[in-house]
């Protein structure tokens, strides 16, 4: 399915990794999420606004999400301002908690999503992906598909700085 929809993209000459988002320029939609690890109770992006947040949803199975990983703890290195929030999207939480603890945790909050609700509330239907939300709760950015250091630098920076 994913594929005849980069199919389609591709042979009207558009950019599979930047779907069209009705999203795209709106309010991030207001969600409650359990945090990842037991102590981290529940986040709510009303707890997070004022501040510019990348969203990441990623799994402890997808090879994409692994391979963009550690660009997150230089995004974090760089814009220290900034709040990483990552998303599990329908994986299992001892797995997201050992592929964290294995790969290191970048993000300052993590949220489970088992049921794929919030994704589908902001269109996630692959992963990884990514959303860069404005210190307003305006969802300003979004790409489909690992991070590189050339995304981060031509497309994801002018938002976060």
């Amino acid at each position: 399915m994913i594929a005849v929809f980069c199919l389609v993209f591709l042979l009207q000459g558009k950019d599979p990794s930047k779907p069209p988002s009705a999203l795209l320029y709106k309010n991030l939609p207001e969600f409650n999420i359990i945090g990842l690890f037991d102590d981290s109770g529940v986040i709510s992006n009303k707890d997070l606004n004022g501040n510019i947040m990348l969203i990441n949803f990623f799994a402890s199975w997808c090879a994409p999400c692994k391979a963009e990983h550690p660009l997150f703890f230089e995004i974090k290195k760089n814009y220290p301002n900034i709040l990483l929030v990552g998303i599990n999207y329908k994986d299992k939480q001892e797995e997201a908690i050992n592929y964290l603890n294995t790969m290191g945790n970048p993000y300052d909050y993590v949220g489970v999503d088992n049921k794929g609700l919030i994704g589908l509330e902001l269109g996630v239907f692959g992963l990884p992906e990514t959303f860069i939300v404005n210190s307003k709760g305006i969802i300003t950015y979004k790409h489909l598909g690992p991070l590189t250091k050339k995304i981060i630098t031509n497309e994801v920076t002018p938002f976060i700085q």
